[in-house]
């Protein structure tokens, strides 16, 4: 009786310590604890701390993003181009909250991935943003890594009609 009181004991010491971090991942969640984790040891980068700006690209895919004209948004660009008539082009603003990114490019709004080093687009849009795309083409599942941080170099992305994308 003695051993399971103290077991007992012992497993309710372990509950709620002290001093720990009110943003920590919560204690089952041993995915985020092992990224937080990586974050703090320099193994990978802290998106909320990383700079958007700059060129992304992937393939055919290319993205810009410079800073925007309300504090805390920036300008984004959005070209693909798969040939045939097949492509998206669209612009508009970013707002970030950590690794989380609101894009709203008019009709189409998309809450992409940004994980320090890619920007991920969900695999499922909502339907306003087939006007950005002819074709068969489309911005879902869409993901690019950063090729520079220049800001003039984003800047000179160019989309359809060749018109800047991040102007």
């Amino acid at each position: 009786m003695k051993r399971r009181a103290l077991a007992a004991l012992l497993m309710l010491a372990g509950c709620g310590r002290a001093g720990s971090a009110p943003d920590a991942p919560a204690p089952g969640d041993t995915g985020a604890r092992l990224e937080a984790a990586a974050v703090e040891q320099g193994l990978i980068a802290d998106p909320a701390a990383g700079s958007l700006v700059g060129a992304w690209a992937r393939d055919t895919d290319r993205l810009c993003i410079v800073e925007g004209a309300v504090p805390g948004s920036r300008r984004i660009g959005i070209v693909t181009d798969y040939g045939d008539g097949q492509g998206c082009s669209a612009s508009g603003t970013l707002f970030r909250r950590g690794g989380a990114l609101r894009i709203d490019l008019g009709d189409c709004r998309i809450d992409a991935r940004f994980d320090g080093e890619r920007i991920t687009f969900p695999a499922e849009l909502p339907a306003a943003c087939r006007k950005a795309c002819r074709g068969r083409a489309t911005l879902a599942a869409l993901e690019v890594k950063r090729q520079s941080e220049s800001a003039s170099e984003a800047a000179m992305l160019r989309g359809r009609g060749g018109r800047r994308l991040c102007d």
